[in-house]
């Protein structure tokens, strides 16, 4: 596991977007670049530079299929809270060339969940799976929406919230956590750690425990983001706030080892 630390959160973004659009640039297969997508906050500033990137011709997404980690049960798209909404808000609607046609969001008013989970399963594995799935982790550890004790091989479902993420997520909602969906459609553990590349952002003296779980800690069902720790291509890309539970020896080590990549 390569953890990348980054003085603050905008330099953290900065070389999250940079190596995605390296890894974009690089492709040669015929078959499109599959690129995996988070919400939340910590991905807004990969996707403000990707944008700004794309606006002055430094990356192409013509070539690219997209995959989002989740989406609220319930919520219709045009709702301000959904992730449709988000994606769109926030990255789609930006992009110069992005093909609309190659982009897959879970849909949270799908009649039969569990066929749309299924079918979202089978598309990804249509196109030969995700080169590289970028994600967050919430403070208990969650990645995408596998909450704390869901299975590390764990594939696209419905996933029921906990009290603290929807308390979490309430800030969204009017700070009414009754307000937030109960339940989502989440891509598995089992279905990040099938992607080629997994890079998770890690910001905030919040997210400080789950960083030092997330590669130190004990691969435990309790602490979904560990199961990183088994992945070959497994990237964290964190800021030094987020830092302050890793050991000093470990703190030490990845900054010598990646000493390269600091902006």
């Amino acid at each position: 596991m390569r953890v990348v630390i980054q003085d603050n959160y905008e330099k953290m973004s900065k070389w999250a977007a940079q190596y995605i659009a390296k890894k974009i640039n690089a492709h040669k297969e015929d078959r499109p670049f599959v690129l995996g997508l988070p919400t939340g906050s910590s991905p807004i500033g990969v996707y403000k530079e990707l944008v700004r990137m794309n606006k002055a011709g430094e990356i192409s997404f013509k070539n690219v299929v997209t995959f989002n980690m989740d989406e609220y049960c319930g919520l219709p798209r045009e709702h301000d809270q959904s992730y449709w909404y988000f994606m769109h808000d926030n990255f789609f609607d930006h992009l110069v060339d992005m093909n609309p046609d190659n982009i897959n969001i879970l849909n949270g008013m799908a009649e039969d969940p569990e066929e749309e989970c299924a079918n979202y399963e089978k598309k990804i594995a249509s196109y030969g799976g995700i080169d590289l799935f970028m994600g967050g982790i919430g403070v208990d550890g969650h990645l995408a929406f596998n909450e704390p004790f869901t299975s590390l091989s764990s594939r696209t479902g419905i996933r029921k919230l906990t009290t603290d993420t929807r308390i979490v997520n309430s800030r969204f909602f009017g700070n009414d956590p009754e307000k937030v969906p109960a339940y989502a459609l989440s891509v598995g553990i089992g279905t990040v750690m099938d992607s080629k590349e997994v890079l998770v952002l890690i910001n905030g003296h919040n997210k400080a425990r789950a960083l030092a779980k997330t590669v130190a800690g004990s691969v435990s069902q309790m602490w979904t983001c560990s199961a990183l720790q088994m992945h070959n291509g497994a990237i964290i890309a964190c800021d030094e706030a987020a830092c302050g539970e890793l050991k000093v020896d470990a703190y030490r080590y990845f900054l010598d080892i990646e000493k390269d990549e600091r902006l």
